[in-house]
């Protein structure tokens, strides 16, 4: 890095990308405004050259893979404008729930890191002794993190207003999904029932247990059945707006799950896997060929994703969230912070924000990871093969090892410190979320208690 920067290579990457800054902030730019369209030398150190290869032999030579695969393999290293490694890293390759980058970079970029997504519930008739008398409307907004945390304090809400039975029906209207089902009319019975702690399922009944003590079990008995409209009725009454958590906390829980239905909402949100491709290739600065999508979660070896892709988009995801004062390590689950999801059971270096991709043949790995000598280094690796769990094993060996020749950054760096520390959940069901429209309430002749 020292010889880079003395040849004035640096000085010119950072004239390329529009940046003015005093020497002593020089190392601080390299670690965020790179981009694989800013490589601009090879890395002297031939650190990550080597532990590639000698990654690539084992493969083999554990028979993981055959001498013929080797061109289904790929893999990416670069840190700031220098490329460390690169085996097939501009090839598009089958890249599982890597795609979910993609998808995770055109929603912040679209709709920003802060968005919230709304939820309706409004009223056809007044209420009288409690008992509402008519249907009760839920207008979906396409949150995909709408589970029974939230319906249990939407519960509660309208138990405040002094709602506790509904005489018509549950009206379901636009994109409303529930506990990730996506099927409106069925996330619309799975609503009912959350909404009466009397019919709770087991699965609702746990997820209460681990809500704030002393929350209230909501009663609200819908006596009709659910149905699904088209249009509002027209002496429909808002009641309360729900807002869902910020999108940035909506992509963290979707990637430290690897969760296909929160994903593919998300793209399907901002316009289709056609929108997620072309925004997430503008934004990673790749050419369009090295992102090509059928859907937004990654499922089916037709979404192909190049491994210097990969590492654009993230690097691109981590630019977007600096101007939030975030990292990328709060979109995306980061070692030693995070012991939940797709997490589990990995062995990767200390503070490595990472996203896994797993097919029936495929073994995808992509992130970021900090180092003494090269600062922030970010990879892809993508393994065709049947040996999954086996490929998992020898990517970690792989990350290990060049961090111990690069050695570990100490203190962690902020880039890759999430806010909030260890294992930090999402605050669902928080009743800050659910606002009561006042004027509208007492139109129905009602109260907030």
């Amino acid at each position: 890095m020292l010889e880079l920067l003395g040849s004035g290579l640096f000085s010119l990457w950072l004239e390329m990308a529009g940046v003015d800054v005093k020497p002593i902030d020089a190392l601080d730019v390299l670690a965020w405004q790179s981009s694989p369209g800013l490589v601009l030398a090879p890395d002297p150190n031939p650190a990550g050259v080597d532990t590639v290869q000698k990654y690539l032999k084992e493969l083999i030579d554990r028979k993981l893979i055959t001498n013929d695969m080797t061109n289904s393999q790929g893999i990416w290293m670069q840190s700031g404008p220098m490329l460390m490694a690169n085996h097939q890293g501009t090839t598009p390759l089958p890249a599982a729930s890597l795609t979910k980058i993609a998808t995770s970079l055109a929603a912040v970029s679209k709709l920003g890191l802060d968005y919230q997504f709304e939820t309706l519930v409004g009223a056809t008739g007044p209420v009288e002794n409690g008992i509402l008398k008519g249907d009760l409307v839920i207008t979906g907004g396409g949150d995909p993190l709408f589970v029974s945390e939230e319906a249990i304090t939407l519960g509660n809400t309208l138990n405040r207003m002094g709602i506790k039975r509904v005489e018509g029906n549950l009206l379901i209207k636009g994109s409303f999904a529930m506990n990730f089902q996506r099927n409106p009319q069925l996330a619309g019975q799975v609503l009912k029932r959350s909404l009466h702690h009397a019919s709770w399922s087991r699965r609702t009944a746990i997820q209460y247990s681990i809500m704030p003590s002393g929350t209230p079990k909501p009663e609200v008995v819908i006596v009709g059945k659910v149905k699904l409209i088209e249009e509002p009725s027209p002496s429909q009454t808002l009641l309360i707006r729900h807002r869902s958590l910020p999108l940035k906390r909506i992509v963290k829980e979707m990637n430290v799950f690897s969760n296909n239905h929160m994903a593919q909402m998300l793209a399907d949100y901002v316009g289709g896997a056609e929108v997620v491709q072309s925004v997430a290739a503008k934004l990673a600065r790749v050419p369009p060929e090295e992102i090509q999508l059928i859907n937004g979660s990654g499922l089916g070896v037709e979404n192909r994703v190049s491994p210097r892709a990969a590492s654009a988009m993230l690097m691109a995801l981590h630019r977007i969230a600096m101007t939030k004062n975030l990292t990328i390590a709060d979109l995306f689950p980061t070692a030693g912070f995070d012991r939940r999801g797709t997490m589990h059971s990995r062995k990767l270096p200390e503070a490595t924000a990472m996203k896994t991709g797993t097919l029936r043949d495929v073994s995808a790995l992509a992130g970021v990871m900090p180092t003494r000598d090269r600062g922030l280094v970010w990879f892809a690796i993508i393994n065709r093969g049947p040996y999954i769990s086996s490929f998992r094993q020898r990517q970690d060996l792989l990350l290990q090892a060049l961090v111990k020749q690069l050695e570990k950054a100490q203190p962690v760096p902020s880039a890759v410190t999430p806010h909030g520390g260890a294992d930090s959940l999402p605050d669902l069901g928080a009743t800050s979320r659910n606002e009561i429209i006042d004027k509208l309430v007492g139109n129905s002749g009602m109260g907030n208690g």
